[in-house]
Parts: C-alpha cells; structure tokens; sequence
C-alpha cells in the first residue's frame, strides 16, 4: 500500500498532503505501508504505482463544497472520475489525482504495469491556494484528523485484505 501526499508547498493549502504524510512518516505505518511526500512530481507517483501498488491513498486538498478544514474520504471507481480526452497532458504542476490515474491508464498499457485494485483520496477543503508557504488555520487544524482517518483506513484495508 501507497499512502501519497501530493500538492505545492508554494500554494498554502494545496501543501495539505505533503504535511499529512510527513507527519504521517513519524509514525509506526504497517510493515507493507509506504508513505511517499510526492509533491509535484505526479509522473513520478504514476511510475512508482505502476512498480507494483494494490492500494494508493492520495492526500490532497480537494475542492467538495464543504466548509474550509473539511476532510474528506473518496474511494476512486472507474465511474466516479472522468478521465480527460485521449493521451493525458503531462505537466508536472498540475497534476490533480484525476490525471494521474489517467496517466496510470495510458502507462499501463505501455509498460505492462497494472493500476492499483483500490484507490482513495483523503482530501481537505482549502481555504486559500494564495501564492505563499504555510496552511491556513482551518487547514492545519485538518492535518492531525486526516491522519487519524489515513490510519483507520490503513488498518481497515489490513484487516480485509
């Protein structure tokens, strides 16, 4: 299983899921769980998924409608993303979870790689995407709970696998 924290450390709270995984390396994962500050670099998370992954747990910041701070967990099926048209864009900037599993899909048929069985987003509602270093206070107060919920479903996963 791949716990990734994506996200630019340079847009506020688009840092969310680089924080969460960082904080998330501190502390005892299960011995067949890696944790992986990914950033920007997506292409590299296609690359390290398609090496062999069952389970990817992206964690973003995730715009759902909800209050600034909400966190939010999303199990990713072939009908509930839709995957841009023809060969994905490769922009190591801007690459949301929706294109790196498009990107995955392009791969795998390239290499013989497979995308994981399961995916999840564990996602936070920002506040601001300003140019600047440090979430926001709503944001921030997010970072200990999606690590909670990061850990709970680590340990559902374990159990039913």
């Amino acid at each position: 299983m791949l716990v990734a924290g994506i996200g630019n450390i340079f847009l506020r709270d688009d840092g969310f899921g680089v924080e969460v995984v960082q904080r998330l390396a501190k502390r005892a994962l299960p011995p067949d769980v890696e944790a992986v500050d990914i950033g920007v670099r997506g292409v590299h998370l296609a690359y390290q998924v398609l090496d062999g992954c069952a389970v990817l747990v992206l964690v973003d910041a995730v715009h759902r409608g909800g209050e600034p701070g909400t966190v939010h967990l999303i199990e990713v099926g072939t009908d509930d993303r839709v995957a841009p048209e023809g060969v994905p864009v490769v922009d190591g900037h801007h690459m949301s979870p929706d294109t790196v599993l498009a990107l995955l899909d392009t791969l795998s048929e390239g290499t013989g790689g497979s995308r994981p069985r399961r995916v999840f987003v564990v996602g936070c509602e920002p506040a601001t995407l300003e140019e600047g270093i440090g979430l926001s206070a709503p944001v921030a107060a997010a970072v200990d709970d999606a690590c909670e919920l990061v850990l709970r479903l680590l340990d559902e996963l374990e159990a039913t696998c």
